[in-house]
């Protein structure tokens, strides 16, 4: 867009309508001239087809004042003109029909122009008063009650919805629309409705074949149509379908015409029209398939992203737990290099501390023999009045030695207390336990 404001929804709305109305490729363009007539769609599409013409349109037909009395806009026509002036009463009624129109075309004549000075008073005077602002769907909806309470319930199935939304409708359904201007007080209006339209074989093929919409021109909404499709007499109906991407008029229909004829002209404007409708169900096809198919890719994509995500967190998952093992197993080698390591170092200690041998004579000794858990048989005199600590020590420091063990006796089965610990850091001796002069002790391994 040329310009970056962004537009309501209803403007977007009235913007295509007007491409599609105007046959206008440039979307800047169509935008600048609704613009300049301040979004009034109407008035904006009769100006763009006029100056397309280079000429101003030829004068709609003239239209009666409505049987509601419903103020006609003001650039409309004195539809007066159609009864007095026009041919299509007499043209098929012979010598006769002619003499009486001439008889009393001066009356006439002098009837509508009184008639028109009468209108060009009111519409100076009261301007406001000649365009009623009336709700597009509303004007439909009456004008399909007045029609059907004054000729039946035998006709099309009417599209209560304004001509906007009917356009709209048949081009996204991909349908033919039938369009119906309906001229009160025209002198075929009468029987075009009761003999045309309520003719069950037009009945049957409108309805089967397209959406039909129609309105009075002396309402609001069928005025502004009747802007739109510019018609020359009644009855008026056009033939509307999506036509190189734009909604198109493929045929006008004008004046009387019995149900054979109709059904005949608007089948022959749908065969040489069919093409298009084709060639835009297969483009709209084309481009479902592609969003079809672009969709299931994504789709596929996605989910192949998913479980690709999926294995991500579960091989990073199984690596944390790796990761996890390896360090505890890291930290328990640690540990046990630390007790190792600190063993090493308390036996170095410790063994500085264990007294030297007695001698062998030395009357207050007693002489311990030692099997270890491997079978090493160990033997060593200690002083009697000594810690039994040092025979703790003595075991501990042996390279044979567990790490972690118990002095036992082997019968009966008890544990020495030798050890030092933090709540009895000094063992009673070997005369205060009650040893002899030789013993024989066993070296359990705690950590077998």
């Amino acid at each position: 867009m040329a310009d970056d404001v962004q537009l309501s929804q209803e403007q977007l709305e009235k913007l295509l309508q007007f491409q599609d109305l105007t046959g206008l490729e440039d979307m800047d363009q169509c935008r600048r001239v609704l613009e300049m007539h301040n979004w009034d769609l109407e008035v904006a599409v009769q100006d763009t087809l006029n100056m397309q013409d280079h000429s101003p349109p030829p004068p709609p037909p003239p239209l009666p004042q409505t049987r509601n009395h419903t103020p006609m806009p003001l650039n409309r026509p004195n539809y007066f003109y159609h009864g007095v002036f026009s041919r299509d009463s007499v043209q098929n009624s012979g010598f006769v029909g002619w003499a009486y129109f001439l008889a009393l075309f001066p009356f006439r004549f002098l009837y509508a122009t009184l008639f028109s000075l009468v209108d060009l008073a009111v519409r100076i005077l009261r301007p406001d008063t000649r365009r009623a602002i009336t709700d597009p769907v509303t004007d439909v909806v009456s004008f399909i009650s007045s029609y059907e309470s004054q000729y039946g319930t035998r006709h099309p199935v009417f599209y209560r919805g304004s001509y906007s939304q009917v356009v709209n409708d048949a081009k996204r359904e991909l349908k033919f629309l039938l369009v119906y201007l309906h001229g009160d007080n025209h002198q075929h209006t009468t029987e075009f409705c009761e003999k045309t339209l309520g003719n069950e074989e037009v009945i049957s093929f409108v309805n089967t074949n397209m959406l039909f919409w129609a309105c009075s021109v002396s309402s609001t909404e069928g005025y502004k149509a009747s802007q739109i499709l510019r018609e020359n007499t009644y009855p008026f109906l056009a033939v509307i379908v999506l036509k190189d991407n734009r909604m198109s008029v493929i045929a006008r229909i004008e004046g009387m015409v019995g149900p054979a004829e109709l059904v005949r002209r608007i089948q022959r404007s749908m065969e040489d029209n069919e093409r298009f409708l084709a060639a835009a169900r297969a483009e709209r096809n084309e481009r479902t398939l592609t969003q079809t198919i672009r969709r299931q890719q994504d789709e596929a994509y996605q989910e192949s992203l998913r479980q690709d995500q999926e294995k991500e967190k579960k091989r990073r998952e199984e690596l944390e737990l790796l990761a996890q093992a390896e360090q505890e197993r890291r930290d328990k080698e640690a540990n046990v290099q630390r007790r190792i390591d600190e063993i090493r170092r308390m036996k170095i200690e410790l063994s500085d501390q264990v007294p030297d041998e007695p001698a062998v004579d030395h009357p207050d000794t007693i002489r311990i023999v030692i099997k270890l858990p491997q079978g090493t048989r160990l033997e060593r005199r200690f002083i009697r009045s000594q810690s039994l600590k040092y025979l703790y020590y003595f075991v501990f420091c042996h390279p044979e030695s567990p790490d972690e063990f118990q002095i036992i006796t082997n019968f009966p089965r008890t544990v020495l207390p030798c050890q030092p610990t933090s709540d009895n850091p000094e063992p009673l001796s070997f005369s205060e336990y009650g040893l002899g002069r030789s013993e024989l002790f066993f070296v359990h391994n705690l950590a077998a």
